[in-house]
């Protein structure tokens, strides 16, 4: 096939995804609230309407500081953020401290594994959330094929942190976080519409 004839295949299918994004490929996102990060993510900021992934090597790190001023952003615009399961409880003083408003906060207690998929399918697709956030073991390639697509259509971003790597494709963004001396230091694993690859220490 030469090159005339897979623009126009392209251009005429606007379900074919490109690896890389050009110039007429933007996505809705909101600021992270770091401007150093901002500048490595495409389109400058989370993805609104996908799925971003966190990878750490333990819990409390700092890896929630890196969400807090999309947060506020998000609860001030009143769209809801909710906690699926949480593996702590919630510590709401640190959330009022980033300017977090608490009424368009929501914990979600799932008594079982099953029920946090589930429960973040509906949330995202409802419109009014605007962020959710869960701790899933192990999520499959069709499970988060369905979150993608209900965060999609909910304009919503979904943050998973699971505590084994999942293999999927469809994960909008992929990080990985370690704890350094001046703060957190930040690899960019997987990033929608680009093959960059980035580190950063951001200074929490």
């Amino acid at each position: 096939m030469n090159r005339s004839a897979l623009d126009q295949l392209l251009r005429s299918q606007a379900g074919i995804w490109r690896g890389l994004r050009s110039e007429n490929q933007v996505w809705q996102v909101i600021p992270s609230g770091f401007a150093e990060l901002d500048a490595l993510l495409p389109c400058g900021g989370w993805p609104l309407g996908g799925v971003l992934e966190i990878l750490s090597p333990c819990l409390g790190i700092g890896e929630l500081s890196l969400l807090l001023p999309a947060m506020a952003d998000l609860t001030q615009a009143k769209r809801w953020i909710a906690w699926i399961a949480p593996p702590q409880q919630v510590y709401t003083p640190a959330l009022l401290q980033a300017g977090i408003d608490l009424n368009y906060v929501l914990v979600v207690d799932c008594r079982q594994a099953a029920d946090i998929p589930w429960s973040l399918e509906k949330l995202l697709r409802n419109g009014r959330c605007g962020m959710t956030l869960a701790w899933p073991r192990r999520l499959s390639d069709h499970q988060i094929r369905r979150l993608q697509l209900a965060a999609e259509a909910g304009s919503a971003l979904a943050v998973l942190f699971p505590k084994q790597l999942n293999g999927s494709g469809y994960t909008a963004l992929r990080l990985e976080v370690r704890p350094a001396e001046t703060g957190l230091d930040l690899h960019i694993l997987k990033a929608r519409g680009s093959l960059q690859r980035a580190s950063l220490t951001l200074p929490l």
